[in-house]
């Protein structure tokens, strides 16, 4: 896939970022510039797979999406998933987008010029998505921000704000304007109980109104990620939202390394399951282009993923449970956002720097196609996994663990 203005990148000048990769913004510009084209086909196969037999077709965007993303120096890449042909059904294709961006002011400035800031720099990319008919547009974890929660000072709190806030009101109005299902995760100040703080996503409807909101399942108690500081797990189980056009679900950022929680949303129905995110390298990038694949996989649906770009310096140094010594950012947001589908394939990754929109061309009948191939509902043990999680809990649960009699025994 060609880059945002429509030359493959040059590893010299990307060598110049921080975060690039060897010179290149992302592991398939690397292997792309550097392969003979057999061998980039090859890699290419093994690494995202195929779909429907043929790898990724890409989508040629209308020159508004092109000409925003040059004039704002954000990473755009398109792609199609297909699906077989049916007898008894038509196609049920939907255009769906993610967008990944880094912070746009300092962290030292007045919280109300950052998200400003933030929201001002956004908007092109929501243009663009709007004028590629993006029909779902799903942005980052707590987007609207910094992701200060290494912190543990409180007053990053003063982001947060109401599901009908801000923020949710600029969206509403894009959503209307291009007909859009916008998710929109943010910090949520619950103000009917205590003006208590949650992880969100507020899910806005395609006519500007908010169909519902989820709070984030899983909060992580790792590295600088101090997020119980300011917010615990949430409490809307896993919800499945019924929108124009399909069934999507978001599980948030540290859910993505809880199967079960994956499992819930696929058991609910999701065709669509989003994951806004902000994680570093060093914790996390291994796992990034394998935990949503999978997800996508076993549960036989679509998986966004969206990771935000960037190092974000914050004006007072903190330390963790880690041991290291005290520092004032969280290392590098790699970016990388991609999309997974049910069939395995899955495309590359935006920059590893650069603000980026990714779309994607998807037929959701390739769910239930996966699901009669592969027959995972059919042959999963519900009964039998519900019975231990059910043992599991009881103070007095024992492992079944079956002991070789002769293990101490010498020879």
């Amino acid at each position: 896939m060609e880059s945002s203005n429509g030359k493959p990148p040059q590893g010299e000048e990307e060598g110049k970022a921080a975060g690039s990769i060897g010179g290149y913004e992302s592991l398939h510009r690397l292997l792309e510039s550097n392969l003979s084209p057999e061998l980039f086909k090859e890699a290419s196969r093994l690494l995202l797979g195929l779909n429907c037999a043929h790898p990724l077709e890409p989508i040629s965007l209308p020159g508004a999406t092109t000409d925003l993303a040059q004039a704002h120096s954000f990473d755009v890449q398109a792609f199609r998933f297909n699906a077989d042909k049916e007898h008894m059904r038509q196609p049920r294709i939907v255009r769906v987008g993610l967008i990944q961006n880094s912070i746009a002011v300092p962290t030292t400035c007045h919280f109300a010029d950052q998200k400003k800031s933030i929201m001002e720099k956004v908007k092109p990319i929501i243009d663009a998505a709007g004028a590629s008919g993006v029909n779902i547009l799903c942005l980052q974890e707590a987007w609207t921000m910094p992701f200060a929660f290494c912190t543990r000072e409180k007053r990053w709190c003063e982001f947060a704000e109401p599901v009908d806030g801000e923020s949710t009101q600029f969206l509403q109005e894009l959503a209307q304007k291009y007909n859009m299902v916008i998710v929109s995760p943010i910090l949520e100040r619950d103000i009917n109980h205590g003006e208590t703080i949650w992880n969100t996503v507020v899910v806005i409807g395609n006519n500007g109104n908010i169909i519902g909101i989820h709070r984030k399942n899983h909060i992580p108690r790792v590295g600088d990620f101090n997020e119980s500081t300011y917010y615990m797990e949430g409490n809307t189980g896993h919800p499945v939202f019924e929108t124009a056009y399909g069934k999507i679900a978001v599980n948030i950022c540290y859910g993505r390394h809880h199967p079960l929680n994956w499992l819930a949303f696929g058991l609910n129905g999701a065709e669509i399951v989003f994951n806004p995110s902000a994680t570093v390298g060093e914790l996390s990038e291994p796992m990034w282009p394998i935990e949503a694949r999978n997800a996508a996989i076993a549960n036989s649906y679509f998986v966004g993923s969206i990771n935000r770009v960037g190092t974000e310096v914050f004006p007072n140094p903190f330390t963790s449970g880690d041991g290291k010594p005290q520092h004032a950012d969280f290392g590098h947001f790699y970016g990388s956002s991609h999309f997974s589908a049910p069939d395995a394939s899955c495309t590359p990754s935006l920059s590893r720097y650069r603000d980026g929109l990714m779309v994607s061309d998807m037929d959701l009948n390739l769910c239930r196609q996966i699901k009669d191939k592969w027959a995972f509902r059919m042959t999963a043990r519900y009964d039998m996994y519900a019975n231990l999680l059910s043992e599991y809990l009881k103070p007095d649960f024992k492992p079944q663990i079956i002991a070789d009699p002769l293990i101490n025994k010498r020879a």
